[in-house]
C-alpha cells in the first residue's frame, strides 16, 4: 500500500530507522578468493596491463569508453596516472590472487553519498580476464564494498547500443531503468545511454545468487560452471517467495 502524508497526497517509504549517508569508499584492497582490488596506480600496474593484443585498435573492449586504445606504453601510463589521481572516478586494478597480475581496470564514479548512491563503470577487462570466474568475482567484490558501507543505489551505465555491457549488468543482476537520449557524446560520436541499478532491497537476494555460483562446488573439475547465475538467482528468488 502506497503510503501517504496528512494531506492524502502519495509519499515514498521511509528512509530505515538509523540510515546516514555512508562515507566514500576508502581506496584500500578488497580481496576475494580469485582476485582483489587494489588501488590503481602507474608504477606498478601500468606495464602488467598493457599489451599489443589487448591495445589493438579493433578491440571491442574499447569501443564504448571514451578513451583508448593506447599506441604505447609511455601513453598507457601517462592515462593511468591521471586517472590514479583524481578522486571520482576512484580507480582500481583487478589482480590476480594467484600470479600477481593485474588483469582489468574498474572505478566508483558518480559517488553520491547524501543520495546513498554509487556507480560502477570505466570497465576495461583485458583478455585474459573476460568471461571468467575472477571477473564476476571482481564485479561482487565492488558491489560488497558499496552496500556494506551502506549505499542504497548501485548503477551501472552504458552506451544503449553496447549490447555485451547491457547482457553483462543483466546477468549480474542489475534492473534496467531506462535510456536517457543523447545524453552526452564521445570520440566524435553521440551516446543514448541505458541505466542499471541494484537496490539495497535488492542486494541480499543478488549477493546470495553470487556467491552460490562463486562457490567451488558450482563448478566441475574442468571448470565448467554447474548452474548459470541467472538460474540461481531465480530459483532463490523462488525458494523466497514460497518460504
Amino acid at each position: 500500500m502506497t503510503r501517504t502524508n496528512s494531506f492524502g497526497q502519495p509519499i515514498g517509504e521511509a528512509l530505515p530507522d538509523g540510515w546516514a549517508p555512508p562515507p566514500v569508499p576508502a581506496v584500500g584492497t578488497a580481496a576475494g578468493n580469485l582476485v582483489r582490488l587494489e588501488r590503481l596506480d602507474a608504477e606498478r600496474h601500468a606495464a602488467g596491463l598493457y599489451s599489443p593484443e589487448d591495445m589493438r585498435a579493433d578491440n571491442p573492449g574499447w569501443t564504448y569508453l571514451p578513451y583508448g586504445p593506447f599506441e604505447s606504453l609511455s601513453g598507457y601510463r601517462t592515462w593511468v596516472r591521471e586517472a590514479a589521481a583524481g578522486a571520482d572516478p576512484q580507480f582500481y586494478a583487478i589482480v590476480s590472487q594467484d600470479s600477481g597480475a593485474a588483469l582489468g581496470v574498474c572505478s566508483y564514479l558518480r559517488i553520491d553519498p547524501g543520495a546513498g548512491s554509487i556507480e560502477v563503470g570505466h570497465i576495461w577487462m583485458s583478455g585474459r580476464l573476460q568471461r571468467t570466474v575472477m571477473a564476476t568475482e571482481a564485479m561482487y567484490l565492488m558491489m560488497q564494498q558499496a552496500f556494506d558501507l551502506g549505499y542504497r543505489r548501485y548503477e551501472w551505465k552504458c552506451d544503449a547500443l553496447n549490447a555485451p555491457s547491457g547482457r553483462a549488468a543483466a546477468r549480474l543482476g542489475f534492473a534496467y531503468e531506462g535510456t536517457f537520449l543523447q545524453a552526452t557524446h564521445y570520440k566524435g560520436r553521440n551516446r543514448d545511454t541505458a541505466w542499471y541499478a541494484i537496490t539495497d532491497g535488492d542486494w541480499p537476494l543478488c549477493r546470495a545468487a553470487l556467491e552460490a555460483w562463486l562457490a567451488s562446488s558450482n563448478f566441475d573439475g574442468n571448470g565448467r560452471q554447474l548452474e548459470p547465475l541467472e538460474t540461481i538467482r531465480a530459483r532463490l528468488a523462488r525458494e523466497e517467495e514460497t518460504a
